[in-house]
């Protein structure tokens, strides 16, 4: 791969079930990329806020996801507890806010909060669109959960969401996960494979060695 640093966008949002799905793929992409590849990671937003119940039909096209998911992707797996035990909402956008506000407790832990959330929407039955929820996952992973539940309501963590969505369109973001690479101000998107790395590692090399 050349030697001048690179960039990879990672656009993701932490209650998509298709990037859960990818996450063991992305994990080895990140772990076997150079130094030379800068990773950014932008979440899109998938879901504004919103306190109003998810209609039924919704949650059965989620339910339906979810188990398309399992059957195309193996290993992945769902907690479908949720949908008896919580109230759902169509509302990522806290989660979204959970993971910068993670951000600004360390860089380092932006990947343990997203893992946090994904746990606890797909297996622990939890409602991460839930500030409560958010606050309790903070504290299980270290990070001063008084601090973050205050930067969970500031503004500038808000406009950082908005930032990164609209920046996330601005390069081409289609859906989540979306991997695109930028090079000379120019975006390419990588077509995603959810169950082989190798594959998307050689796409990757093709594309960064142009």
């Amino acid at each position: 791969m050349n030697n001048a640093r690179q960039q990879l966008y990672y656009v993701h949002d932490p209650m998509c079930s298709w990037c859960w799905a990818f996450r063991p793929v992305w994990t080895e992409i990140r772990a076997a990329l150079p130094d030379e590849i800068e990773i950014i990671s932008l979440l899109g937003g998938l879901a504004a806020d919103s306190d109003a119940p998810m209609p039924p039909h919704q949650q059965a096209d989620i339910r339906q996801h979810w188990q398309t998911i399992e059957q195309q992707v193996p290993g992945t797996r769902f907690n479908f507890d949720f949908w008896t035990q919580c109230k759902p909402r169509r509302s990522t956008y806290p989660a979204c806010r959970a993971v910068i506000a993670a951000r600004k407790q360390g860089q380092e832990h932006q990947e343990t909060m997203i893992l946090a959330i994904q746990k606890a929407y797909y297996l622990q039955a939890k409602n991460p669109s839930d500030a409560d929820v958010l606050i309790d996952l903070a504290g299980e992973i270290g990070l001063d959960a008084m601090r973050f539940a205050a930067d969970l309501q500031v503004p500038e963590t808000q406009n950082r969401l908005l930032y990164e969505c609209a920046l996330a369109r601005k390069i081409g973001a289609q859906g989540f996960p979306s991997l695109i690479v930028a090079q000379k101000n120019a975006y390419q998107s990588v077509p995603i494979d959810y169950s082989d790395a190798a594959l998307m590692l050689r796409r990757l090399h093709t594309l960064l060695t142009a």
